[in-house]
């Protein structure tokens, strides 16, 4: 990996990690902050669990479960062709990887990841930074997925 795939993801894992701490420092004592009242709020929680509070309790498998998937993504973005869509793919890998590493370590140092993000309105789980960078990472890919130019597309148009 590059510098600037590297220094990116630790950018990224650093955003989130702050926001982390300024949440426990600011919210935790119970204090929520009402952006848009009954719509958006910061609300601090420790989640034991991975999303929407599934797999509660199961911090080893957590662990091993994302470390697999980091050490996958990362040898498989390695391979990714230079091309626009590859380099697309890449920003995806990017994001997912970075929010996975976030949550990663809050698992490993906390036993739990902090949480902050509330959509009251619809009582959307409550989520962090790196939640969004996996959920933006993963639509991105989709999008790359879906829609970008293969080497097969360009032979078919030749």
């Amino acid at each position: 990996m590059n510098f600037i795939v590297i220094a990116s993801m630790i950018g990224l894992i650093l955003l989130d990690q702050l926001t982390k701490v300024w949440a426990v420092q600011t919210l935790a004592s119970g204090y929520d902050i009402k952006i848009w009242e009954g719509v958006f709020h910061l609300h601090y929680i420790s989640n034991y669990g991975a999303a929407w509070g599934m797999l509660s309790g199961k911090q080893l498998f957590l662990i091993l479960f994302t470390s697999i998937i980091i050490l996958g993504m990362i040898f498989y973005m390695r391979k990714l062709p230079k091309t626009p869509t590859g380099k697309w793919m890449k920003i995806a890998f990017i994001m997912i990887i970075s929010g996975a590493i976030g949550n990663l370590i809050d698992r490993i140092t906390l036993g739990y990841v902090r949480d902050f993000l509330y959509f009251i309105l619809i009582d959307f789980p409550i989520f962090n930074v790196a939640d969004i960078l996996v959920v933006v990472g993963v639509g991105l890919l989709m999008i790359t997925i879906f829609f970008g130019e293969t080497e097969e597309n360009k032979e078919v148009e030749n």
